[in-house]
């Protein structure tokens, strides 16, 4: 596969697609929007004293809680925290929203909620439950706090486009997850996320977004895009699994659109740059700088030594990052 086949794979894929629905959703939203929160990070971040209140939501499919319903609960606390923690905060406590059909169906729900609760030290204080539905959804929100944020607008050209994520787990099949959270010790899944607000708070860095269901490469166009600047990636110098071999090119696409348990890009100042790479190293989290960020609106790929386009946010938006509301006019 070559970097332009590449590029359309991407394109073409599930996590850009779903990534893409939310510049419509913000457009018809913009009356509601507040001024002073821009849409495309992580968590909302609503400055409060001298630090800021953080608020996140996340929606789980249907069809993945109905296949695996005690990870689709473990997930649903899981990547609340790593929001918050991808803001350069900590998280304060959780509500849900389950709804299922009967209640014995909830049960593996509520057993993976509580087990990622615990296991993250963040308490489950509330939340909504229709065990009477015609089948099972999940949503559960998250408050967090920080005093310095890491933001998806504060990306500058030049900085270094780093990657950090830990690859010491598995895939969760037959999804695009990689698991490397429910086999791990506690102790060494909260001090990895505290790699987060360290840096913030450091001063090491201020610009970060969690990888989501739009892979590492969607996750840098949302980064870049709610910063307003372009960018260069080189794939292959992307970090990935031991079984991700070059030439495997179904191994790289799935790898590239993976949902990783732990996985952040981060825009980085240049003089910064490697104590931010020993950061997450001194803790086995594999890191490295994958590319640059550049002043304009298009975001290039570099892969097996050949560049391609894969995005140009003046042609056509991503999420439509940067949005506020119409009172901020």
């Amino acid at each position: 596969m070559n970097v332009q086949m590449l590029c359309e794979a991407l394109r073409a894929s599930r996590g850009f697609a779903h990534k893409r629905a939310i510049d419509g959703v913000v457009r018809r939203m913009a009356p509601a929007l507040a001024a002073e929160v821009a849409v495309g990070d992580d968590c909302a971040a609503i400055k409060d004293g001298d630090g800021y209140l953080l608020l996140a939501i996340e929606g789980l499919v249907d069809e993945f809680v109905e296949a695996m319903p005690w990870f689709a609960g473990y997930c649903s606390v899981m990547v609340n925290v790593s929001d918050i923690y991808a803001m350069g905060g900590r998280p304060v406590a959780v509500v849900d929203a389950l709804w299922s059909k009967g209640r014995g169906a909830a049960d593996a729900v509520i057993a993976g909620m509580t087990d990622a609760a615990c296991r993250y030290a963040v308490p489950i204080v509330g939340g909504h439950t229709n065990d009477l539905s015609r089948g099972g959804q999940l949503a559960v929100a998250i408050l967090g706090r920080a005093r310095r944020l890491l933001t998806s607008f504060a990306a500058r050209p030049g900085d270094a486009l780093v990657m950090a994520v830990d690859l010491r787990g598995q895939w969760q099949d037959p999804y695009p997850y990689w698991n490397a959270s429910t086999e791990a010790p506690d102790a060494r899944l909260r001090g990895d996320l505290a790699i987060l607000p360290a840096l913030a708070e450091s001063g090491l860095c201020d610009a970060a977004k969690d990888i989501s269901m739009a892979g590492a490469l969607g996750t840098a166009l949302m980064l870049l895009e709610s910063s307003g600047v372009g960018g260069h990636i080189d794939v292959d110098a992307i970090p990935r699994p031991d079984d991700v071999r070059a030439g495997d090119d179904a191994g790289l696409l799935r790898w590239l659109t993976a949902f990783p348990s732990y996985g952040f890009v981060l825009s980085v100042r240049p003089q910064h740059g490697a104590a931010v790479l020993e950061r997450f190293r001194e803790r086995d989290i594999a890191c490295a700088v994958v590319g640059e960020s550049l002043a304009g609106s298009r975001v290039g790929l570099r892969h097996g030594g050949f560049d391609a386009s894969l995005w140009d946010f003046a042609e056509q938006a991503f999420i439509g990052g940067g949005a506020k509301g119409e009172a901020s006019a």
